[in-house]
């Protein structure tokens, strides 16, 4: 049920941000689902190894480099959605850091009325 949960917010904060962010195009809800579904998997199974690939430069940069690595996989869970367009790396990455701040705040907020 969690899950579920967090599959909404993460939509419905990726759905909303598209209509403040010019350069991220969604073209409705049911896109919105269907990206923060394959930006779940992405950070499960892509995200680890990019994070183990990088450590170098995320030790290097003390840690500023893992914003890169969000920014590149939402970058890929938008190519691999055909309704929505990133229209470059710094809107990605604009985008990646407003959603997960956004997200966690919301996350809270649902996870600590329990």
């Amino acid at each position: 049920m969690n899950l579920l949960i967090r599959l909404l917010v993460t939509a419905i904060v990726a759905f909303l941000l598209t209509k403040i962010l010019t350069g991220v195009h969604i073209d409705g809800f049911a896109t919105a689902l269907v990206f923060a579904l394959i930006l779940g998997v992405l950070n499960l199974i892509v995200t680890p190894i990019l994070k183990i690939l990088g450590l170098p430069l995320t030790i290097l940069t003390l840690g500023l480099f893992s914003l890169v690595i969000n920014a590149l996989v939402v970058l890929l869970a938008a190519n691999f959605v055909s309704g929505m367009a990133i229209d470059g790396f710094w809107w990605a990455f604009i985008f990646s850091i407003s959603l997960s701040l956004i997200t966690s705040l919301f996350n809270g907020l649902i996870t600590s009325d329990k």
